[in-house]
């Protein structure tokens, strides 16, 4: 089969490689009909290639046919057209039991110190083959497939599988009182379902801020009062300022390790990239850094007694954050990886013709997965428009 390949920093590459086979009896053989490129790939892009080998597989966001199920798997049958989950999970472990999916026992991955092993991501969460490829094995495919209906393009179910519930939950964990406001730093597609989401349910003010103008504006077509942080020379001031002198009552990080305006954590990322693999590792195991420049603007955005909630992947050991300040002004903060499928059945409802979250309103380029390496750098580089690009093997 083709599919997409790390093999080296900003070198992607689509490549003959061996068709997945049932190896367990819960495996399901899923054939991919879309994948999404998301933000989070981007690290392996650049930031976390320490982690990859050559020849590993990306992606963690797709969708297709099932084509073969293992003995131990009832639920499914080929034919069926489901969503798959980046994280694995079980369904029915001690974490399971508690919908801590993102925190499965079962996948664990333990000899690294992380949670639920994950489609496509590094040898810190399994180095499980990913789904940017033609097709996919499914572990634990007894639980983890979504199933959605056959009618209704890709892009209306596609985004279950990491966005639309990553968003999900961050909106839930920020916990926007009924009438209140809700910031969003970072207008990718994250930040996109996060703005729509909180006034889906019931944020009075929705601000997203951003600087890509091709970003401010869709989120404005959705409602969303936007703020340009390039013509801003206090974002935080800004931002308490504009909400009655106090600053929103929960704010959402939907930006990340990898944010504009820090170049010291910029500086120390690329140094720690230039390194030999087996030097990198350890380096960024214990004291890797973030930037932490939109982190810092949300926590000091916040009105006192507020919530901060993280979506935006973080990595370092040894960030620094204003400790003082966030117990002086009784700041919550809430963060993790998606437990998908704890939210799943509450969106579904949504994705209907109505369509009130535009989901239909997010992609802005589907290509070939031919041209898989020219779009992972067209996203990077914020080209040609690109907020969410979908990938058809």
């Amino acid at each position: 089969m083709r599919a997409l390949t790390w093999q080296g920093k900003r070198d992607v590459r689509v490549e003959e490689v061996p068709d997945p086979r049932i190896e367990d009896p819960t495996d399901a053989i899923v054939r991919i009909t879309s994948t999404a490129i998301c933000g989070s790939d981007l690290h392996l892009y650049e930031v976390l290639g320490p982690y990859l080998k050559p020849g590993d597989i990306l992606g963690h966001e797709p969708m297709g046919i099932v084509e073969e199920v293992g003995p131990g798997v009832t639920r499914l049958k080929p034919g069926d057209r489901v969503v798959v989950p980046f994280n694995i999970a079980c369904g029915s472990c001690w974490m399971c039991q508690r919908q801590l999916y993102a925190q499965c026992e079962t996948t664990q991955v333990t000899a690294e110190g992380k949670g639920a092993a994950l489609f496509g991501y590094t040898s810190l969460y399994g180095a499980v083959p990913g789904g940017q490829a033609q097709f996919l094995r499914v572990p634990h495919a007894e639980f983890g497939p979504i199933k959605v209906p056959t009618e209704g393009p890709d892009e209306r179910w596609l985004y279950l599988s990491d966005i639309l519930p990553t968003a999900w939950q961050a909106v839930r964990y920020a916990d926007t009182p009924r009438g209140g406001t809700l910031a969003v730093f970072g207008l990718g597609p994250v930040g996109q379902f996060c703005a729509r989401i909180g006034r889906h349910l019931g944020a009075d003010r929705v601000i997203g801020l951003d600087l890509v103008p091709e970003r401010l504006e869709m989120a404005r077509r959705h409602g969303v009062e936007v703020l340009d942080i390039s013509q801003l020379d206090d974002v935080p001031g800004t931002l308490i300022d504009l909400v009655d002198g106090r600053g929103p009552d929960a704010v959402i990080d939907a930006v990340g390790m990898e944010s504009h305006g820090a170049p010291l954590g910029k500086l120390g990322q690329a140094a720690a990239g230039l390194l030999p693999h087996a030097l990198a590792q350890p380096m960024i195991d214990k004291v890797g850094v973030d930037r932490l420049v939109t982190l810092k603007a949300a926590l000091k955005a916040v009105r006192r007694g507020g919530t901060v909630s993280i979506s935006g992947v973080y990595g370092g050991e040894v960030d620094p954050l204003p400790l003082m300040e966030m117990f002086d002004r009784g700041i919550q903060l809430r963060m993790g990886q998606c437990h998908v499928r704890r939210w799943t059945d509450e969106i579904i409802p949504l994705l209907t013709d109505e369509d009130p979250l535009g989901v239909t309103d997010l992609m802005t380029h589907r290509l070939p997965l031919e041209q898989a390496p020219q779009a992972y750098e067209m996203f990077q580089q914020k080209q040609d428009g690109c907020v969410k690009v979908v990938l058809a093997p």
